[in-house]
This record gives C-alpha cells, sequence and structure tokens, in this order.
C-alpha cells in the first residue's frame, strides 16, 4: 500500500524545485505557462475578489492580432504571442508591467501559407517562456524563437520541427538549465524534443514509445510538459496521445510510459508527493493518478486512480491542499480528493472554458469563454466569493504579478489590483 504524508509541504518544496528551473525568477514573475511552478499557484499573492471593466483596473492595453498564449512576465515585462494578417504575420508582443505602454512588436515569422486552426484556437497559442535576457516563442511547426528582452532582437529561429496539427498550434515550451523541450504530437508524428538555447539546434529528439493508432486523426495532442523531482531525479513529464511517457531531461531517455485511450489533450499533468495527474483527452477524458516510481511500461502497476465524470479536455487542473479542482470545457467544476480520487463536490458554472485556473491565497479563480472570471473558495464544499466580468473573450490563461492579476481578452490585455 502506497503512503501519502502531508501534502502542504510537498507542494512547497514541488514549487520551489520548479521555480528553479528557469533562472532569474522572483516572486513578482510569472515565466511560464501556469506560473513559477508550472502548476497555477500564486499562493502569496493579494489578488482581488472583485473586479470589472470599471473596477480595479489599473490599466487596459490593446493588443493586436488574434492569439491565446498566455502572458508572461520577468523584470517588468509582459510577453505574448499574436498573429495578424490571418495568421500570415507571426508577431511576438512585449508591453510594460507598470502602465501597459506597448515595448515591443516584433514579426518572428512570415508564413507564406500558415496553417489551418480550429475555430477555437489561433495560430498564436502556445505560451511563450521567459528568463533572464531571452524569450522563447513557439508557433507549433511554423517555428520556434529566441529573442533578446532588452532589444527584442531576433537572437535565432528554428523551423525543423515538422508536425501536422490538424487544429493548429497548442503545446507550450518550457525550460530546464539550457534545454527548451516541447511536446511535438501531431498526425503524421509523435516526439518530444529539446533545442539548445543558445543556438536553437536539436539537443535531442525522442520519438513516443507506443505504437500509433491505424487513423492519424486520433494521434495529435497539445499538452505542455512538467519537470519534477521524484526521488531526487529529474523527470519531464510529457502527456501525449494514447500515452504520458517521462523522460529524463538532460538526454531524452524514457523512464517509464503509461498507456490509456485518448488525443487532442491540453492540460498540463500536476505533480505532488511522488504522484502526477494526467488528463487523456478526447473523446470521455479521464484524470489519471500516477506513482513516478516505475520503469518501463508501468499501466499496470503504477496507477493509483482513474476518475472519469466531468474531467476538461483542455483547461488544466490544479492542485490545492491535497485537493484537485477543475473545470470541464462545458463549465461543471469538481473538487477531488488527490489521495483517492473521490470526488468531494459539483457543480455547474455554466459557459464553456478553455484558460486552465489559479490558485492565490485560498482562492481558486476560474476564467470562462464569455468573460465571467468565477471566484470560488478552497474548501470541502462548494463556496462560491465573487462572479466577475470582463469585455470580450478569456481563452488565454491568467497570470499573476505580485499582488495583481494579468488577463489576457481577445482584444486586451489588464492588469487588475486592488488599491494599496
Amino acid at each position: 500500500m502506497y503512503t501519502f504524508f502531508r501534502w502542504y509541504v510537498p507542494v512547497v518544496l514541488v514549487a520551489v524545485c520548479m521555480a528553479l528551473t528557469t533562472s532569474g525568477v522572483t516572486a513578482a514573475d510569472w515565466p511560464q505557462f501556469r506560473g513559477p511552478d508550472g502548476q497555477g499557484h500564486a499562493d502569496s499573492a493579494r489578488l482581488p475578489i472583485r473586479f470589472g471593466e470599471k473596477r480595479n483596473v489599473v490599466w487596459k492595453m490593446s493588443i493586436p492580432g488574434r492569439g491565446w498564449s498566455s502572458p508572461v512576465i520577468l523584470d517588468e515585462q509582459i510577453w505574448m504571442t499574436t498573429a495578424t494578417d490571418k495568421g500570415h504575420s507571426l508577431r511576438a508582443v512585449c508591453v510594460d508591467l507598470s502602465n501597459g505602454r506597448l515595448l515591443h512588436d516584433v514579426e518572428v515569422f512570415h508564413p507564406d501559407r500558415p496553417v489551418s486552426v480550429n475555430t477555437r484556437n489561433s495560430h498564436a497559442s502556445p505560451t511563450p517562456v521567459i528568463e533572464r535576457g531571452r524569450v522563447y516563442v513557439c508557433f507549433g511547426t511554423m517555428g520556434t524563437a529566441c529573442l533578446s528582452t532588452r532589444t527584442a532582437k531576433i537572437l535565432w529561429r528554428n523551423t525543423e520541427l515538422k508536425l501536422v496539427h490538424k487544429e493548429g498550434p497548442g503545446s507550450s515550451p518550457i525550460l530546464f538549465g539550457r534545454r527548451l523541450i516541447l511536446d511535438c504530437d501531431g498526425k503524421d508524428v509523435q516526439y518530444v524534443v529539446a533545442l539548445d538555447t543558445q543556438t536553437g539546434r536539436i539537443a535531442w529528439k525522442t520519438n513516443r514509445s507506443a505504437p500509433l493508432r491505424t487513423n492519424p486523426e486520433f494521434r495529435k495532442a497539445y499538452c505542455t510538459p512538467l519537470v519534477i523531482t521524484a526521488d531526487g531525479q529529474r523527470q519531464v513529464i510529457c502527456p501525449g496521445p494514447d500515452q504520458v511517457n517521462a523522460y529524463d531531461p538532460r538526454s531524452g531517455r524514457e523512464i517509464w510510459r503509461v498507456r490509456y485511450i485518448g488525443f487532442s489533450n491540453v492540460p498540463r499533468p500536476l505533480f505532488a508527493d511522488g504522484v502526477v495527474y494526467v488528463c487523456t483527452g478526447y473523446f470521455r477524458p479521464s484524470l489519471l493518478a500516477i506513482r513516478t516510481d516505475g520503469r518501463g511500461d508501468v499501466t499496470e502497476s503504477r496507477v493509483l486512480w482513474r476518475h472519469r465524470r466531468s474531467v476538461p479536455a483542455i483547461p488544466s487542473p490544479i492542485l490545492v491542499n491535497g485537493r484537485i479542482y477543475m473545470v470541464s470545457d462545458g463549465g461543471v467544476a469538481t473538487c477531488l480528493n488527490a489521495r483517492t480520487g473521490r470526488q468531494l463536490w459539483q457543480r455547474r458554472l455554466g459557459g464553456r472554458y478553455a484558460a486552465s485556473p489559479i490558485a492565490a491565497a485560498g482562492r481558486i479563480y476560474f476564467s470562462a469563454d464569455d468573460g465571467r472570471v468565477i471566484v470560488i473558495a478552497v474548501a470541502d464544499k462548494y463556496q462560491q466569493l465573487a462572479v466577475n466580468r470582463l469585455d470580450g473573450r478569456l481563452m488565454a490563461s491568467p497570470a499573476v504579478a505580485g499582488d495583481a492579476l494579468i488577463l489576457r481578452t481577445d482584444t486586451h490585455l489588464y492588469r487588475i489590483e486592488s488599491p494599496r
């Protein structure tokens, strides 16, 4: 029988370890998709509970083009990507955190034939990752690049990572030391790759080990990896179509894998106390709890539990104080006991959801497509604290800078903060 320890200590340790994978990060920064630990935690932030177009908005900045990439923040700069000219101009945009002033707007790629995208997707959906002096942007098969955060000069480009997305790009890159790691799961190929951050050249590339499905429509996925430390060993957890693989982030060597049935999965994994939590994707998403101490195919030996009801295919879950909170694409919120998978509550919020929730100061923030941000308490019973609304659509996941909530709609970027 696997023994679980107290939950709050491992969560704190994981946050610290994950923050170390992106250099120069402070509590006021949000350097990657889902923040410093990659799991949506902004524990010390005192974010406003209530806000709107005329309440607690410090500034509101129009962002050109269309893009669902989340903002990333470092050294008072906010970076994101966007696409203009119907995807022919793929751009990196930088905004001043203090006043919302546009600092940089740079065309990174100009594809003659932009890939087709799902109506709910964009050509600029992968979230950048930033470290001191450099920001890395990804547009899937259309290219990955590194820019100077000081001058916005393009330092390198890589257009080698080809795949057929079908729905458009979605997987965000992550940093591990001098490696930029990406999931590349298309209709034609499925692999995980690490680029050298200094040159953009391929450092390692590993094909998914599970056999491919016969029907290529079911081979694609859009997940973002997560680096963890399990039993003193670094692992990069990479969910994909029909499988999740754990690799050595330094070499790309596979450590373990779990098979499941699912594709087009988007949610980023969670991790605490030696267990990762993975969403399996369409057609019926499940949430799996998997021990990380295995080797090889551990499908039968390391899966602790499965939850199949109202699991998201797009928004990532969040784990706080031994509880997993999640909202399905169709607006059903659920709270589970992370140790057992037992459901504690479920509530229909309504609307559609693509953005991943964040947690701050004992509260969870769920962002709906229709511009609502629903704030609930971290509790074993559903406690709604506020329903806020912004103009526009909310499909990009939130970011946090100090005590400020940074939200991107389809037209604007907001800094939301309570008066001091």
